[in-house]
């Protein structure tokens, strides 16, 4: 299974989509700060499963209906920061979609998810994704769970991939920085975390009109390593 993750940078980077899809083949495309409203129901042969509703900037998930069968769908509010509280960006960070592989039957769930921006402490950050991955769980008790998406989590991964392994999930960065354009604040932002999957890698993607690269997930299902 294939997953693409991309931060559009404010729906700049929409225009890019068709070709990325066209040219990786993913099963499944995770997308942060796209324009819901401006949202196609298609691209590249993937169906729009849903979008978040509650802000104009949101997420969105788009799944290949030839493999997967839609079962399930959710979106998620976590506690807020700051800037959430006084500028109101975002109260939906995660999109959950439970999937059934129309072969051999088997479910799974897979997320976009966006934390709070840099302006958050590290550890809110960590209890949005703790929160975030215990309620994927709620979607399907034992099934395999993959959550994709812009962490805002440059620094201290250590601290995060503690955390992530104490809630019963592997943390798994990409092979190369995923924001670069501004120096103070390069680093890996966009990676993953899972429960049930064995991730064979996660790629970074060239950069072109978001500031973040996108990232392209390799992962079967199985022991999460």
């Amino acid at each position: 299974m294939k997953v693409i993750s991309y931060n559009l940078r404010k729906h700049r980077a929409a225009g890019e989509l068709e070709e990325l899809v066209v040219e990786h083949e993913p099963d499944i495309l995770c997308l942060q700060e796209c324009d819901v409203s401006e949202l196609r129901d298609d691209i590249g042969g993937l169906a729009l499963a849903d979008a978040t509703h509650g802000n104009r900037l949101g997420l969105a998930v788009y799944y290949r209906t030839n493999t997967f069968q839609l079962q399930d769908l959710r979106t998620f509010g976590l506690k807020k920061s700051l800037h959430d509280r006084m500028l109101k960006p975002a109260h939906e960070r995660v999109l959950g979609v439970r999937l059934r592989d129309i072969d051999n039957g088997r479910e799974l769930i897979v997320a976009s998810f966006h934390a709070a921006p840099l302006t958050a402490l590290n550890s809110l950050r960590r209890n949005q994704i703790r929160s975030a991955l215990t309620e994927l769980e709620t979607m399907g008790r034992g099934l395999p769970v993959l959550m994709v998406g812009d962490y805002n989590y440059p620094v201290f991964k250590e601290n995060l991939g503690q955390t992530v392994r104490d809630h019963g999930y592997t943390l798994t960065l990409s092979d190369d920085r995923t924001y670069t354009r501004y120096r103070v604040f390069k680093g890996h932002y966009d990676f993953a975390t899972s429960n049930g999957f064995a991730i064979d890698s996660i790629q970074t993607l060239p950069q072109k009109s978001s500031d973040h690269r996108p990232i392209l997930v390799t992962a079967s299902v199985g022991t999460s390593v």
